[in-house]
């Protein structure tokens, strides 16, 4: 296999993409250390193209915090919209594809049927509105670009909601989580095979795709779920978006239709409680 290099390497999925990539035996895919993979440092991914030559780079490096993201906006826009283009220059030079991941955030989420990849993006939130200009950026620069929206993501790795679930469900006897916001939660495991599934095709059918796991549900029912495959006893009251205000407002529906990466790729995608379950049992 080509080789590949993965920015953001150490953040959740860049975590799970090294453990899915050790599970294959791939040995061609680098993880790189944050001084060799600063994406705002255009001078820096020069030097890295040049040592590693990759035929892709893969770009999990993001801004996330959503809710501080409203304050900093610089910042945010900085990291997903520049830090994106940056990349997408370097990956042109050097005749590489880029797989970008992007997020359900981009929607509006006032749909009321799952979204597909030409939907109309409106974000409301500073957060979606710079992963969306770093998805602009890519289009506009790189032919050669698979970019992947992707929602709800956690795993064993790094801070995710069903490790903060878990943590609050062993220290309460009550918590209240809101049930008017749906989506698709995702295994960030199953993501990153499908990413090496896609460059192990060495598919061309370059583009933006859906992947999240399947099946909707509420973060109130996701929460459900999480403390009944892991056996805690919690109590667990639905609330309204409007009970519990944040910073940066949420798609009230995000759900994402799948066809076209599972039409495009023979990707088989995982019920989101089958996953869950999986994960839970890892963690244990």
């Amino acid at each position: 296999m080509n080789n590949i290099v993965v920015f953001g390497a150490s953040g959740q999925l860049g975590q799970c993409l090294k453990k899915v990539a050790d599970e294959k035996g791939i040995t061609t895919i680098f993880f790189l250390a944050k001084s060799e993979a600063n994406i705002l440092d255009p001078d820096a991914l020069k030097n890295t193209f040049a040592k590693y030559k990759p035929a892709y780079a893969i770009n999990c490096a993001a801004y996330t915090a959503v809710d501080k993201a409203e304050d900093e906006v610089d910042l945010a826009r900085k990291i997903n919209k520049t830090g994106a283009e940056n990349l997408a220059i370097a990956c042109k030079e050097n005749n590489a594809v880029l797989i970008q991941i992007s997020t359900d955030f981009i929607f509006k989420g006032d749909s009321p049927h799952p979204l597909v990849e030409d939907d109309v993006a409106e974000p409301i939130n500073v957060y979606g509105l710079t992963k969306l200009e770093g998805e602009r950026d890519i289009i506009r620069i790189l032919d050669r670009h698979f970019i992947i929206r992707t929602s709800w993501l956690y795993s064993e790795y790094a801070n995710n909601f069903v490790k903060t679930m878990l943590k609050l469900g062993a220290e309460r006897d009550l918590l209240k989580i809101i049930a008017d916001q749906v989506g698709s939660p995702t295994y960030a495991i199953d993501l990153a095979g499908c990413v090496l599934d896609i460059i192990a095709s060495g598919s061309t059918k370059y583009g933006t795709y859906h992947y999240s796991n399947e099946g909707v549900t509420s973060w109130y029912d996701f929460a459900k779920g999480i403390f009944d495959l892991s056996g805690t006893e919690v109590k667990v009251l639905p609330i309204r978006t409007a009970e519990y205000p944040t910073k940066a407002t949420r798609p009230a529906f995000s759900v994402m239709d799948k066809a076209k990466i599972k039409n495009t790729f023979g990707i088989e995608i995982p019920y989101w409680r089958d996953s869950l379950a999986v994960c839970i049992q890892r963690l244990k």
